[in-house]
């Protein structure tokens, strides 16, 4: 059964085991805990830690003790004050950051890693990261020198280098680091083809947003150093890309036609310049040739002139036989004049002659031929000379 249903002993059936209430029966039974009692006794314990010793006696005793917890609540409400003060007065800076600390609103000093205090109000601090690489992108459409329009994209690498002037130069310093890099990176594309945005000349056009960047922030005494501008690929806006990738693919075709034609120059050139050098060292050695073989038959005729000078018949003698055999050597077939004034010629077969003079002197083989045709020369001279009129002729 319930303690409290209808008809039961309430009493008995209490579930805090005693008498509710502050009188009735059962007083040797215990009842729940009285919330007053509980708040007296702490209101004690507190006016014991602070220094109010007074006990409860009478009705002055109680004055007394009203007063004593009022300055308790006091002193930990002070206490409790303090606390979050010290809490937050304390403050620890890494070995990457560093703190800027203002009093009544003036610089006061720039703090380094380790445990450090300052006094909130009248002091306030400012702890930024002075080793963190930080990055900024910005992307837009840009104007070029020769007007046309390219979406430029590029990133900022930076990071604080001077705190006091982070803070303090600057309301946002990061904000006009965003408007400069928007400045110099229009004025250096501005001043840029665009071919040169969009091929090689990213690189130096990153080296000069990144030096007039500085300038600007170096001017505006921002505490922020740039460490690298790195400029993406650029392209033309989404607009006109079609038209745009067709420009890019004719200047490829000129590009590619302007090569082939220099690596056509290229070999033809040089093949022209050997084969000119070639005939011009032909034509030199033609000409020192004529000019040699000139001189030597010039040298030769002095010479042989002077022989002729000493002995004229022997001389004459001597030529004319080296003539004769010059020509009887070529030929196989000599028609020589009769003496008897008629039209008929004389056919020495020199062919057959060597041939029947190497058939009868086989050891003598190889001196047969010499011997024969000098032998018909000499026969034949002689004939012409004993005939003036004379008249030979090459048959072929």
């Amino acid at each position: 059964m319930a303690w409290n249903e209808p008809g039961g002993n309430s009493n008995n059936q209490d579930p805090w085991g005693g008498r509710r209430g502050g009188g009735g029966g059962g007083g040797d039974k215990k009842g729940p805990p009285d919330l007053d009692e509980a708040f007296r006794k702490l209101q004690d314990s507190l006016n014991g830690m602070f220094g109010s010793g007074k006990k409860r006696g009478g009705g002055g005793g109680d004055r007394n003790i009203g007063k004593g917890g009022g300055y308790g609540l006091l002193g930990i409400g002070l206490a409790v004050l303090a606390a979050i003060w010290l809490y937050n007065a304390v403050y620890v800076v890494d070995e990457q950051e560093q703190a800027v600390v203002l009093r009544f609103g003036k610089y006061h000093e720039t703090v380094g890693p380790g445990l450090n205090i300052y006094f909130p109000p009248i002091d306030r601090k400012f702890m930024e990261n002075v080793t963190r690489e930080r990055a900024y992108t910005k992307q837009g459409q840009m104007l070029t020198e020769d007007e046309n329009i390219v979406e430029v994209p590029l990133t900022v690498q930076y990071r604080i280098s001077n705190l006091q002037d982070f803070v303090l130069n600057v309301d946002q310093p990061e904000v006009s680091l965003q408007h400069a890099t928007d400045s110099a990176l229009r004025h250096v594309v501005g001043s840029t083809s665009m071919d040169q945005v969009l091929t090689e000349g990213r690189e130096q056009m990153a080296v000069d947003i990144r030096e007039r960047l500085q300038r600007f922030l170096d001017t505006y005494r921002t505490g922020i150093t740039v460490t690298q501008v790195n400029v993406q690929s650029a392209a033309a806006p989404r607009e006109v890309q079609e038209a745009f990738d067709d420009v890019i693919r004719a200047r490829e075709d000129e590009q590619r036609a302007r090569n082939q034609a220099e690596s056509y120059a290229n070999g033809v050139v040089p093949e022209a310049r050997g084969q000119a050098q070639r005939i011009i060292e032909d034509a030199n050695g033609y000409r020192d040739e004529v000019i040699a073989r000139a001189k030597g038959e010039a040298d030769r005729f002095s010479k042989l002139y002077s022989e002729y000078r000493k002995a004229p018949d022997v001389t004459r003698q001597r030529l004319y036989l080296e003539t004769m055999q010059e020509v009887y050597s070529n030929s196989s077939k000599v028609m020589v004049a009769t003496k008897d004034g008629q039209n008929n010629l004389l056919y020495l077969p020199l062919d057959k002659m060597v041939e029947a003079g190497r058939n009868a002197a086989a050891p003598a083989a190889s001196t047969a031929p010499s011997a024969n045709n000098d032998a018909a020369a000499r026969a034949a001279a002689q004939e012409l000379q004993q005939q003036p009129p004379l008249r030979s002729r090459e048959s072929r």
